[in-house]
């Protein structure tokens, strides 16, 4: 067809769309919010994702490099971004370097600065532990900083946004956060634990853009850390292991063979000039060894691409079926105007072209509209939706091949919906056309059996594709298509075979029964319209219905199901004075605690009598010998080894699943109380065997011939002045033990403290444990946690409360929406159908049918629509939603360690919602067209 031709078929449809206001309304509204939804995502993600440049200044702010003390004397592994990855080489071993040795000599700013070009500044990073300070309502957990907030080197980094930079010692900055959750204010002041007399005043709000809700303190260098070395409450280390880089003028930038050098040191470095180009992966050591142990390194995860690129496509084919019925409502509007251009010599291409226009005129006006409004909301919503993120956006980033890309897609999706009805009217006759009759044509059996083999055939390649974890967009995304296709082209024969229920039924919803029938080219674009919503509502309810039942089974409880348990903070073992007074706030403000059971620890060595809080010793279980994997006390295992590992059952982990673990951990020591509480067991044997001084073990691995084994590790800790730490000594030592069956063993081994003392051990009460009869109100342990706080900082109270899904109010929302999106492609198509049926309600007016019968025939034409579409939507939404959920299971293979187990991926079908929407929709679609029809119909003459 000829230009010109082309050119007067998009000036016919461009007026035909003015004409019909609301009908071209809708269609650009239902191509426009996609588009609009996919550019705002695309303007955020672009503006969020940072150029390595802007990432380098979240990180340093204006220095060359920012380097970190991680193990002096040993070689370090890093990715060119260490926050991707770092590792120690080797098992401590080796024979240190010359180099090595004399950077464990001095201290670590003295060797960094042996190792950089001379003039270099080393500005002190110092991020330093949480600790906890004073507010409004008592006190709470913050992190510590210093930096003069007054030199431009951390701009960037930190960001003065309020007030002024604290000038004196006991001045300080807070974030935003702090001041939302404390309730303070600039001038007010706070007191750090073990400062209480020494109180800082707030004087200034600072922001750290790259992680808006951090709750942190910012004083001045020596303000802070050295004021907390000198408290009796609360050790720190106030020598710095961290420094801002700052290079001489005209020195070599920090690239990667230097970067490399110092990671022979044992310095962690994020450089500038490394960032801002990384070196080849073949290059990186740190990928090197990470691909030997069979740990994956990729950056982006093409499981999550998949899953995306689906998700997307499978909605612009929602859109495409949702704005189908549009454009065939339209051209049968139009079907006297086709009909004429058809007399007047216009050819079949020529009423395409009419109809195709429709789509193009009203898909470029949507995919503009879409594209400007959604620039416009982000550019007002920036600020919110960067609080809402947690980070400031690096720029605004309008990337021109995005948006047109996008625009061209809006642009297409309305031509393809244009599609089916522009064929539709090509062929139809044009004496009908002209007179506005129709004849009622069969399905095409043939179309019907193609739709099912697509239907069978795009199923089987999109579940089969998720299945072998082949995260294959092509695959994944078009046999979900293809399904949800084929059964678009048997829906024309499905609305027949419902036909068959008229007969059944009473006299309106058989008239809109056979009407449906009889007029299939209305009925199945309109059905497939709410098909395609529906499987989008399915296929969400089925999807997050089983991430969360994933959620929930591989959930792992530290402790019996409502117990309440305290534990002493560390730094305070041994101290029954403060443990009562925890046990006193919990009993104020719990009601119906039961029975008590005190829970102890074991310690071993002298050094650990006289400071138990430094954990000098680790003390486990060990299983049978023959059941232990080889690498099993094996820091770091050869390839081969590894490789033996994978096909050996006896290494396949699953974590803290495979119980014998709890909030008190594995080893616990304790009297008849911990073991009717902490372990289930009412035995009197039970309790007769550990009065008499033997060990319970719960999990029977870790039993043979009447004794368990106890791997002790000493390990002392450094010096104060830096000396290098001692290696680890390792001895076992065998405890006469029985197997007792639990019903929930949270712990391994269950001993009395005279059972401890005989084996050599001692022993230390660290928490106690209830089971109330209830669970306490959220009010109860709120009130309960802030006793334990006034008491001891360091303190945990823990209400164990089983699983509770975190995203109950997403994914409520997100079914919600869907379900709307549902009934609202039900309301417009129906909507749609009625208004192309408006003869059909004249003629009942006609013979005398009162306005409640006309309601009622609206009505059940809207809800036969909608239980059709939602039937089979309901079977439509299974299949993408199964074959992500199967993929997302085969992806965290790349997120575990090679010898973790797998667990088994978790289908679950949420019935409730699935009736609601097979049932309940089409009810209330009912219900809503009958009570928005008009009772009177305005007759018209009919057209000659």
């Amino acid at each position: 067809m000829r230009l010109t031709a082309w050119r007067s078929a998009l000036r016919i449809a461009r007026r035909d769309a003015v004409r019909a206001k609301g009908r071209s309304a809708l269609v650009l509204a239902m191509i426009a919010l996609p588009v609009l939804g996919v550019t705002g995502a695309d303007v955020m993600l672009r503006s969020a994702d940072l150029s390595p440049a802007e990432h380098a200044t979240r990180v340093m702010g204006r220095a060359d490099a920012m380097i970190t003390a991680s193990d002096l004397g040993r070689t370090i592994l890093q990715a060119p971004d260490p926050q991707s990855g770092t590792m120690t080489q080797g098992d401590g071993t080796e024979t240190p370097t010359a180099e090595q040795k004399r950077a464990r000599e001095g201290t670590p700013a003295e060797a960094l600065a042996a190792l950089l070009p001379p003039g270099t500044t080393l500005t002190p990073e110092g991020s330093g532990p949480r600790t906890t300070t004073t507010t409004k309502e008592g006190r709470m957990s913050v992190g510590l900083t210093e930096a003069d907030l007054t030199l431009p080197l951390r701009k960037g980094m930190v960001d003065l946004v309020g007030g002024s930079a604290p000038s004196q010692p006991q001045q300080i900055a807070v974030t935003q956060a702090f001041l939302d959750q404390s309730k303070l204010r600039i001038g007010d002041a706070t007191a750090l634990h073990g400062l209480e007399g020494k109180p800082y005043t707030i004087t200034g709000v600072v922001e750290y853009p790259g992680d808006l809700k951090r709750v942190e303190l910012v004083g001045r260098p020596g303000a802070l850390f050295q004021a907390l070395a000198e408290s009796p409450k609360d050790k720190v280390n106030a020598d710095p292991h961290s420094w801002l880089v700052s290079l001489p003028t005209g020195s070599a930038a920090l690239d990667w063979p230097a970067v490399l050098k110092l990671n022979q040191i044992g310095f962690v470095v994020t450089s500038r000039a490394v960032l801002v180009d990384p070196p080849a992966r073949a290059d990186v050591p740190y990928y090197t060894e990470m691909a030997k142990h069979g740990w994956s390194s990729a950056g982006v995860s093409t499981t999550a691409l998949a899953i995306l690129a689906t998700v997307v496509g499978m909605a612009l084919l929602e859109i495409v079926l949702l704005a189908g019925p549009a454009f065939a409502v339209g051209a049968r509007r139009s079907r006297r105007q086709l009909g004429l251009l058809a007399a007047g010599g216009g050819d079949r291409a020529h009423v395409r072209a009419v109809v195709l226009g429709g789509g193009v005129v009203l898909g470029l006006a949507g995919a503009m509209v879409g594209v400007v409004l959604a620039i416009a909301l982000v550019a007002v919503f920036r600020p919110l939706a960067e609080d809402l993120a947690g980070s400031r956006f690096g720029h605004f980033a309008l990337e021109p091949l995005d948006l047109l890309a996008i625009a061209a897609v809006g642009l297409v999706t309305g031509l393809l919906a244009a599609v089916v009805p522009a064929v539709q009217a090509s062929r139809q006759d044009v004496v009908e056309a002209l007179t506005g009759r129709g004849s009622i044509k069969p399905a095409n059996r043939i179309i019907a059996v193609l739709g099912l083999v697509m239907v069978v055939a795009g199923s089987t390649v999109a579940l089969g594709t998720a299945a072998a974890g082949r995260a294959v967009t092509v695959g994944l995304l078009g046999g979900s298509a293809i399904a949800e296709l084929g059964m678009v082209l048997c829906t024309p024969t499905l609305v027949g075979l419902f036909g068959r229920l008229g007969r059944m039924l009473p006299l309106s919803p058989r008239l809109a029964l056979r009407d449906a029938v009889r007029h299939r080219g209305r009925t199945a674009p309109a059905v497939a319209a709410v098909m395609a919503a529906v499987a989008g509502s399915v296929a969400v309810g089925i999807y997050t219905a089983s991430a969360d039942e994933q959620s929930r089974r591989d959930y792992v409880a530290m402790l019996p199901s409502g117990a309440v348990s305290v534990q002493i903070g560390w730094g305070t073992d041994g101290d029954p004075g403060r443990l009562s007074a925890l046990r006193d706030a919990v009993q104020r403000n719990v009601a119906d605690l039961g029975e008590r059971a005190d829970i102890g620890d074991l310690r071993t060595g002298e050094q650990c009598r006289q400071h138990p809080s430094r954990g000098c010793a680790y003390i486990r279980p060990l299983k049978r010998e023959e059941l232990r994997c080889p690498l099993d006390g094996v820091g770091r295992p050869d390839p081969g080894a590894m490789a033996a590992a994978r096909n050996d059952p006896r290494c396949h982990s699953d974590g803290l699943r495979s119980g014998g673990y709890g909030e008190f951990g594995n080893i616990a020591v304790g009297d008849a109380a911990a073991l009717h509480l902490l372990f289930g067991v009412h035995d009197p044997a039970a309790e007769q065997a550990l009065a008499a001084g033997k060990a319970l073990v719960f999990l029977p691995d870790y039993l043979k011939d009447g004794r368990t084994t106890l791997e002790i590790e000493n390990v002392t800790s450094p010096t104060s002045g830096g000396a290098a730490q001692p290696e680890p000594s390792t001895r076992q030592i065998a405890v006469d033990a029985v197997a007792v069956s639990s019903p929930h063993p949270y712990g391994t081994v269950l001993l009395s403290p005279a059972a401890a003392k005989a084996a050599g051990l001692d022993s230390v009460v660290v928490g106690s444990l209830w089971q109330p009869a209830a669970p306490p109100s959220s009010t109860a342990e709120q009130k309960t946690t802030a006793a334990v706080a006034a008491q001891d900082d360091g303190a945990s109270l823990t209400v164990e409360r089983g699983y509770r899904s975190n995203d109950s109010l997403f994914t409520i929302g997100l079914t919600a929406f869907a379900g709307l999106v549902a009934l609202g492609a039900a309301g417009i198509a129906t909507g749609l159908a009625a208004a192309d049926s408006q003869q059909d309600l004249t003629t009942l007016a006609a013979v005398g049918a009162h306005g409640g019968i006309r309601r009622r025939l609206s009505g059940f034409q809207c809800g036969v629509i909608a239980a059709m579409g939602a039937v089979l939507g309901t079977v439509c939404g299974v299949v993408p939603a199964v074959a992500l959920r199967l993929l997302e299971g085969q992806g965290q293979k790349r997120f575990l360690g090679p010898l973790d187990k797998v667990p088994d991926t978790v289908i679950a079908v949420p019935w409730a919602q699935l009736l609601a929407t097979a049932v309940g929709l089409p009810l209330l679609a009912l219900a809503l067209a009958a009570l928005l029809t008009r009772s009177r119909i305005t007759l018209t003459r009919r057209a000659a």
